[in-house]
């Protein structure tokens, strides 16, 4: 995973300036962010922009998230190493990649079968072996493989999908914007006695995350 060095040193500044000086303390967090080629992630003509402080758009009108969203959101998923985490929105497989770094294994879900196959391909290749992929309704989640200790969805939802609460462990945390198209909130929900016990995070904004239970694709 080794990148040129301009691109080692803007992942340096990233981590100091973008990540730890906004509160992310999570050593695991910062040390994959440290790790992980983000440039990798892009298409070559962007890819100077790969550690800039800002969301970038890739294919099929989706984006890959600022570093900071990236960190915030990881962090909030409380990862020790050994659990089973669920992503809904694979996009680039940057966040992927950083799951799988702290976590035993991810399953991630995408519904543009492009971007799936193409983050897939990418993760293999930069030899991570505990990834399953999937295109499908991220909104359904994926019950072959629940329950999951994490869920993290990188879209915005108006509500939480049932579904997704569902297959959430009991003591487990599920991290997704909540909100509407004009701004949403980035919430922490811990499932205890059944129940969510909610935190909210961030200010974010994040494109919609469409299906059965979230955004109709005629509402974008």
């Amino acid at each position: 995973m080794e990148s040129p060095p301009d691109h080692q040193a803007a992942r340096q500044s990233m981590l100091s300036a973008q990540l730890i000086d906004r509160g992310i303390s999570d050593a695991r967090v910062l040390r994959a962010m440290a790790h992980i080629p983000r440039e990798r992630f892009l298409p070559s003509e962007m890819q100077r922009f790969a550690y800039a402080d800002c969301a970038l758009g890739i294919a099929c009108d989706q984006t890959i998230s600022q570093p900071y969203i990236v960190a915030l959101m990881t962090q909030a998923l409380e990862l020790l190493g050994d659990e089973s985490v669920l992503e809904i929105g694979t996009g680039s497989g940057y966040q992927t990649a950083v799951l799988a770094e702290l976590a035993h294994d991810v399953v991630t879900i995408e519904r543009h079968a492009a971007l799936a196959e193409q983050a897939a391909q990418l993760l293999r290749e930069l030899g991570y072996s505990n990834i399953e992929s999937h295109v499908g309704d991220g909104t359904l989640g994926w019950l072959e493989r629940a329950p999951y200790d994490r869920i993290i969805v990188t879209a915005a939802a108006e509500h939480v999908p049932p579904h997704l609460f569902e297959q959430l462990r009991e003591g487990g945390v599920l991290v997704i914007p909540v909100g509407d198209l004009s701004g949403q909130v980035l919430e922490q929900i811990t499932k205890i006695d059944g129940q969510p016990r909610v935190r909210r995070l961030s200010g974010c904004r994040f494109v919609p995350l469409i299906g059965r239970e979230g955004w109709p694709e005629a509402k974008r």
